[in-house]
């Protein structure tokens, strides 16, 4: 029979847990990071899992993880590797909150860009227009450089209308899990 040992954070009744079974507790983290415990990095499928069982739930639930782990520990480290589970996902937000700045900076960049070339296009379409004297050749050419021009504006207006958001849904997972209550059981045969 065994018994088990339960420490760090109190999981709270409204909490959806994210359950994750390891044989010892080292396991979670990766094994290539040289870094210290509060900020060596999760095992990248440690990391998948979290984040997809994460998804799997309702995108406001308040979130949990439970770490179930099959051989005794030293219970001392788990207040470092709740730091450390926390630190990463507040790291990754913080990756997503320049990714969403850059993308924006980008999308600024390309509007101003877009709506100059649409500026010159549409001038440029009504002189073409006005020097043929409305021939087929120059509606084919004012359309054109019409077309060209709003094309021009595609990639602002997805930045602006699609791009961002997911993005902007990751880092509030992100910034979820980074707050997480996380509890160890570690079980101990008797």
């Amino acid at each position: 029979m065994a018994n088990e040992l339960a420490v760090g954070d109190e999981i709270p009744q409204n909490c959806e847990p994210i359950e994750i079974h390891v044989n010892e507790l080292s396991l979670l983290f990766n094994a290539m990071d040289p870094s210290p415990l509060p900020v060596k990095d999760l095992d990248p499928k440690a990391e998948e899992f979290i984040i997809s069982w994460a998804r799997s739930l309702h995108r406001d639930a308040q979130l949990a993880i439970q770490v179930d782990v099959d051989r005794p520990g030293v219970s001392d480290h788990v207040t470092m590797v709740r730091d450390a589970i926390r630190e990463f996902f507040r790291q990754r937000s913080l990756s997503a909150s320049r990714r969403l700045s850059q993308l924006f900076r980008v999308g600024r960049t390309s509007l101003l860009i877009g709506v100059v070339f649409l500026t010159v296009a549409v001038t440029l379409a009504g002189l073409v227009d006005r020097a043929l004297g409305g021939s087929q050749v120059s509606a084919l050419i004012r359309e054109s450089m019409v077309i060209g021009g709003w094309v021009a504006m595609w990639r602002p207006l997805e930045i602006f209308l699609y791009d961002w958001w997911p993005i902007q849904a990751e880092r509030k997972l992100f910034d979820r899990l980074s707050a997480a209550p996380v509890r160890i059981t570690f079980k101990a045969a008797s």
